[in-house]
């Protein structure tokens, strides 16, 4: 378990956690944290060893890993609930566990090392499995549906907009055509033709990257789920709680960006000679910008080589 997978950035993210579960003692309140990716739990174990006031509620839409982080946790299982959700229901899922505020939230946004190398998830381009990409494998929309039924201009729009591709309309193109005589069914399948219709460059990534990325996005409604998750969480931290995010491609780290931005800056003019309150900013942040791994870390985790890591406090509840 521990082999298969690697926290990224695991001591700098729970001493961050740290920030908000200190907040949460100082102010007289028992600290709760969200790991909203829980994953193989490998973050939560971290969280919980480190502090041993702390209860975690674990969220995750894949029930593999749930069940692998049930047994990694089963130490601390009188300090966690671990539901099946995905993480724009953490409003739902606090108000069904009856929590007001949480001390702290943790986003490790993307694909795991678990889907990527479970070759049935079908996530990975090179090797043979069948066009999935199903993070949560209960819900009916898999990659070759998407293949199969989207019309080419949607086709055209996922590929441009959410795997950043030049070349979206002359895949979107293949794809419906090819499709009448032959269903896409594999990895492997859609990969050799990327392979062949996509220029070659000088980068190491392979041709297909762009586009697996671009359907697990659409599959998983990946960054329509942060839009909603990471404001609803924010909202739910009580003052000195933190956000904490790790994000690993560059649609999903402007989302972050974007929405800490708007929360920690004025809105006000320049000149106003006193900012009300409405206006004022409501999170600080505690990284400035984004960190990122170290060479070492990347030498020893790949997929530490794209991180990117945000992080933030509540200092006052937002004013609607």
């Amino acid at each position: 378990m521990n082999d298969q997978h690697v926290p990224v950035l695991l001591e700098r993210v729970v001493e961050l956690i740290g920030v908000g579960v200190q907040a949460a003692r100082d102010n007289g309140h028992s600290p709760i944290v969200v790991d909203g990716t829980l994953g193989m739990g490998g973050h939560s174990e971290a969280i919980l060893t480190a502090f041993p006031d702390v209860h975690l509620i674990g969220v995750d839409r894949d029930t593999q890993a749930i069940d692998i982080a049930a047994k990694r946790l089963a130490p601390f299982s009188d300090r966690i609930d671990i539901v099946h959700a995905v993480d724009d229901e953490i409003p739902e899922i606090l108000d069904d566990l009856g929590v007001d505020h949480i001390s702290a939230v943790l986003l490790d946004l993307g694909v795991s090392s678990l889907q990527l190398d479970e070759d049935e998830r079908g996530f990975s381009y090179s090797r043979e499995a069948p066009l999935d990409m199903r993070m949560d494998r209960t819900q009916p929309l898999t990659a070759a549906e998407v293949l199969a039924t989207y019309p080419e201009a949607e086709l055209r729009r996922i590929l441009r907009e959410y795997g950043e591709e030049k070349m979206a309309g002359r895949i979107a193109k293949i794809i419906v055509t090819d499709r009448e005589t032959a269903p896409w069914e594999t990895s492997q399948q859609l990969a050799a033709m990327l392979g062949r219709v996509l220029p070659q460059t000088k980068k190491k990534s392979h041709p297909a990257k762009r586009t697996f990325q671009a359907l697990r996005i659409e599959v998983n409604d990946e960054l329509g789920v942060l839009r909603t998750a990471l404001p609803e969480a924010l909202k739910a931290l009580h003052i000195g709680g933190v956000a904490v995010i790790e994000s690993y491609q560059s649609l999903e780290d402007t989302i972050v960006k974007k929405i800490f931005r708007s929360a920690t800056t004025t809105s006000a003019p320049p000149d106003m000679p006193v900012v009300p309150e409405e206006l004022q900013p409501w999170l600080s942040e505690i990284i400035r910008g984004a960190e990122l791994a170290d060479s070492d870390e990347a030498d020893r985790n790949p997929r530490a080589k794209s991180v990117r890591l945000r992080a933030v406090q509540k200092i006052r509840e937002k004013q609607s």
